[in-house]
């Protein structure tokens, strides 16, 4: 057993019990053990992190630690390439939902558990979604936020400013339900599928080839373009 002094930065905070935000503490640590492993043990998410230096100097977060040393983490994490692809867990269904309005390939079933999440996260390139620490922790997630926010809105603001998505949107590209891309639809093609207001008074139409789904601008496009100009803004 060895004993490191630990400081967490910025947002790692969130992650710590309030006794130790925004101060040096002291931690025993085990033998041989990483920056990684204790950094995670006392809260933080490796996805949550950005540089760590150990007694001042950069360090990968694979570092073993010695007695004495001293741990600085700052926030930050991995960045996907841009644009980027989701994986989104049970809990944040909402928030998938904007995202694939916004024009995100955005993953989301709530009936994944964390290792399929984790697979797809790895197999895929996607950024994991989540309010579950214990869900980024695992060793093949490279890339993963952890929401602060807890209403659908606000954790979109939240993903639009960590990952400046604003400038990367195409909204209403991809369809809500299942995560394809939208294209033009003949009305005269689903003529008897409209409800006869809409048949009346609407004449673009975009259609989703896995689900069969057909969209049209109407009140609730309204809605959903007003929601997407402050998310976005």
């Amino acid at each position: 057993m060895v004993t490191a002094r630990f400081r967490f930065h910025g947002e790692l905070n969130d992650f710590l019990p309030p006794s130790r935000r925004e101060r040096d503490f002291d931690a025993p640590c085990a033998r041989a053990a990483s920056a990684k492993h204790m950094i995670e043990a006392l809260g933080a998410p490796h996805t949550e992190v950005g540089r760590v230096h150990v007694n001042g100097e950069d360090a990968e977060l694979e570092r073993l630690l010695c007695e004495g040393d001293r741990i600085d983490a700052y926030p930050g994490g991995d960045m996907p390439a841009m644009p980027p692809r989701f994986v989104a867990d049970a809990h944040v269904g909402g928030l998938a939902r904007l995202l694939r309005m916004a024009g995100f390939d955005t993953v989301y079933d709530n009936a994944f558990h964390d290792a399929e999440i984790a697979r797809i996260a790895a197999s895929e390139d996607r950024v994991v979604l989540t309010r579950d620490r214990d869900l980024l922790i695992r060793r093949e997630i490279r890339y993963g936020r952890y929401l602060r926010a807890l209403a659908t809105e606000a954790q979109m603001e939240e993903i639009v400013a960590r990952y400046g998505l604003a400038a990367h949107a195409q909204p209403f590209s991809l369809c809500l339900h299942c995560n394809a891309p939208l294209h033009p639809v003949d009305k005269a093609q689903i003529e008897e599928r409209l409800p006869p207001l809409v048949r009346a008074h609407y004449a673009e139409f975009s259609g989703c080839d896995i689900c069969g789904r057909i969209f049209w601008k109407g009140s609730h496009y309204r809605r959903m373009e007003a929601l997407l100009a402050r998310v976005l803004a």
